[in-house]
């Protein structure tokens, strides 16, 4: 193991040792320092994710590890990203767990450990080293599921996202087996020089290629291998379904570049046809279906079906014929959209949790009634989450929707335009009786309002200026995707 490799491993080789070391220390303390432990970790994944970004200008792409791993710019920029999410995560979900007799070393381990899958993912060079990511991530999301013992619903929702997991792992598995068996090479810039091949076998491509996406589509959960999405958000704990629902998106994202872009683009074509399938499907049942929801949390398992089906149409207008002209700004769009959501995601999922104390959890919709009397700051703070998930101007998710729509306008798929424009404003139903819910209904008992810590007080109003701030001058943001998806392409 040379310096090179573990310089250009340093964030992952840092994050396993703390966690380590932090398992250590909480064992002899016996969860006497906890607190203390908690901040730390918080200020260790803010310190992790600020030199992930300090890094990313002078980015060159360089593989390592028998060229299993790449560090380049877009693996920094999403593995920042990824810590700052799941530093937000602890800061939102602190009180929340404490309240639930959930704060425990076990969570903060298991939480570090999600993040340290997330960044094995995110810099994979090689068919193992994804594999070896996404099985780090999902055991220890399965879980953080479970952590509440007692409670039967967590326990079913741990059962039932470990059989499914287990079951699209199988399938990711079964598609790197073939596309191995193909090309003999698990190294992704081999599997790219060997699919253009004109002796490449393109039955065992195209099956390997099914295989794949569908273990991916999982992992984001889109139709039709969304079944398990409304169920583990309605049974997990809050702080639990923010952890799925956050930083992972971002890691999908990035091995869907790594095995598809990278390693696959000669067979654009296909697997572009396959996520358009996904993305339509995903749309219409994921906002058709979150309508019908009384229960808040399946509501937003619903949206997240309907929003990564937005994120798929910009993965799939990346390619046009032979032509890759437009593969930086439908890319580009896609991880813009990413972020932006896994950023409005954390705002929503962290309201839910202030507001539910110890003997209340905030379920239903209708927990909501009569918010902004109650705590007009956090109603304020929700309706422009809302207003942001709809799409509605100026918030960051019109800026998302509409940077995903030009590339897809831009590869001539205007149909798809239209279809998602159609689907967005069929989901901006359910987004809207949120915000109706919370300013114009009211309650027949005299709830009293939340308590709000102030590091949950400071973040969640970060959030918010957030969700305004880069509605309104989205240039810097997207420029940054532009720029590491540029040289992603160009290594």
């Amino acid at each position: 193991m040379d310096q090179l490799n573990i310089c250009l491993a340093l964030p992952e080789i840092a994050l396993a040792v703390f966690a380590c070391a932090f398992l250590i220390v909480d064992s002899f303390t016996k969860g006497r320092i906890l607190p203390q432990l908690h901040n730390l970790v918080i200020l260790f994944c803010i310190g992790l994710g600020v030199y992930c970004f300090s890094l990313v200008p002078g980015a060159q792409t360089e593989v390592a590890f028998s060229r299993a791993y790449v560090s380049d710019a877009m693996g920094l920029a999403l593995k920042g990203f990824s810590a700052i999410a799941v530093a937000v995560t602890l800061i939102l979900g602190g009180d929340y767990a404490k309240d639930r007799n959930m704060f425990k070393g076990e969570l903060h381990a298991l939480v570090m450990f999600t993040l340290l899958g997330q960044m094995v993912m995110i810099s994979s060079n090689s068919l193992l080293m994804v594999y070896l990511g996404v099985e780090l991530l999902s055991l220890s999301l399965y879980a953080a599921v479970a952590m509440q013992r007692d409670s039967t619903r967590s326990t079913e929702a741990a059962m039932k996202y470990f059989v499914l997991g287990a079951l699209a792992s199988g399938f990711l598995l079964y598609g790197m087996s073939m596309i191995y068996g193909a090309t003999g090479s698990l190294e992704l810039g081999e599997i790219a020089r060997a699919s253009v091949s004109t002796h490449a076998n393109t039955i065992i491509y195209v099956f390997g290629l099914v295989f794949l996406v569908a273990g991916l589509a999982f992992k984001l959960g889109v139709v039709p291998f969304h079944m398990w999405v409304p169920d583990v958000y309605e049974g997990s704990p809050s702080i639990t379904t923010l952890l799925i629902s956050g930083a992972p998106k971002i890691a999908a994202f990035a091995i869907m570049m790594r095995l598809l872009v990278d390693g696959l683009l000669a067979m654009a074509i296909d697997w572009q046809h396959m996520l358009m399938v996904l993305s339509v499907a995903s749309l219409a049942i994921g906002n058709l279906t979150a309508i019908a929801q009384t229960n808040l949390k399946r509501m937003l398992a619903y949206s997240t079906i309907a929003q990564m089906g937005f994120m798929l149409l910009g993965m799939l207008s990346g390619v046009m014929g032979n032509s890759t002209v437009n593969a930086e700004q439908s890319y580009s769009s896609a991880m813009f959209y990413t972020v932006t959501y896994v950023m409005t995601t954390l705002g929503t999922f962290g309201v839910i949790m202030v507001m539910s104390h110890k003997g209340l959890e905030v379920e239903n919709i209708s927990d909501l009634k009569g918010l902004n009397k109650r705590a007009p700051w956090l109603a304020l703070i929700m309706l422009l989450l809302m207003f942001s998930l709809a799409g509605i101007p100026p918030m960051v998710g019109f800026a998302a929707k509409l940077a995903v729509l030009k590339a897809l306008l831009a590869t001539g798929n205007v149909w798809l335009a239209v279809y998602a424009v159609m689907m967005s404003l069929i989901g901006a139903f359910y987004y809207i009786r949120v915000v109706k819910t919370m300013y114009f209904d009211t309650t027949e008992n005299d709830l009293a309002p939340p308590v709000v810590g102030a590091g949950s007080r400071a973040m969640l109003g970060l959030n918010g200026l957030a969700v305004i701030g880069l509605g309104l001058l989205p240039a810097p943001l997207m420029a940054l995707c532009a720029f590491v998806i540029q040289k992603a392409l160009a290594g």
